[in-house]
């Protein structure tokens, strides 16, 4: 997920442009996440995917990631898996930023980049074993997307998506307010595991993402990056009140974490 920040006042290109000025290709992600929870997403997926190989050796798996962004997730993959990887984001200069960081990872040769909008992806059913998403599939709508990554997948392939979720089934009216404006397509677990079963997915298992995925991998250096834009743009009304609003979310979390988070949900196409 980058921001549920919203731009009303700006025109879409001037929106765009503010919206890649704020989440620059360096900060270490766009979105909650760590790497210990890629890592536990993978051993899920992992123990319930088919056999792969034979007395040749094993099959490199196929692998797609969806909305990569910069690619802390998929770094931690390439280094964990025997993979080909193809790495889909809209943005070009996040994918440049992937690759400097595959290269020097040392995995660059698992990788290819491939800037495509998630929506019209134009890819082949059933070619991948593996679709990882992390916080990137509401931009499709979450049903939506699982829809589409289920094509996507070859018989037995295995789905790791993280999605923002009600934790708790009675969130405060000050936080309900905010995700009504905000992203009100939210939803709690048990709803979403309903949407992946109406998918045909087998739902492998889920688990909730640490606070410290939110404040320290994201929402910490995303503050640096806003106190110095404020700075840049002080005689700039529309800007300086935009990042008032994302500081707003940050403190929104703050308060209501415990109401609500991020949820990695690991499913299988039968």
């Amino acid at each position: 997920m980058y921001s549920l920040l919203q731009m009303p006042q700006m025109n879409h290109e001037e929106q765009m442009q503010f919206f890649y000025e704020i989440f620059d290709p360096s900060l270490p992600r766009f979105g909650p996440g760590d790497s210990a929870s890629t890592r536990k997403a993978l051993d899920m997926a992992l123990s319930a995917a088919p056999e792969t190989g034979d007395a040749s050796g094993p099959v490199r798996f196929r692998v797609l990631d969806i909305g990569c962004g910069n690619g802390a997730q998929t770094i931690e993959l390439a280094r964990q898996l025997a993979a080909d990887i193809t790495a889909v984001d809209n943005h070009q200069p996040f994918l440049d930023e992937l690759r400097l960081r595959a290269e020097a990872a040392s995995v660059s040769r698992k990788i290819t980049t491939l800037q495509r909008d998630m929506r019209a992806l134009g890819m082949e059913g059933e070619t991948f074993d593996l679709i990882w998403s992390e916080g990137a599939l509401y931009s499709m709508g979450f049903q939506e997307g699982l829809k589409a990554c289920y094509d996507l997948l070859a018989p037995g392939g295995i789905l790791a998506v993280s999605e923002l979720c009600w934790l708790r089934p009675d969130p405060p009216a000050e936080c309900q307010r905010f995700f009504a404006a905000e992203y009100p397509a939210i939803t709690g677990i048990d709803q979403n595991l309903e949407f992946m079963k109406a998918c045909g997915y087998k739902v492998i298992g889920h688990f909730s993402l640490p606070s410290s995925s939110w404040l320290q991998e994201y929402y910490l250096p995303l503050e640096e990056s806003i106190g110095s834009l404020r700075e840049r743009y002080t005689f700039d009304a529309e800007k300086t009140g935009m990042l008032q609003s994302l500081q707003a979310e940050i403190a929104i979390y703050r308060k209501y974490h415990d109401y609500y988070g991020y949820v990695f949900y690991v499913m299988a196409r039968p």
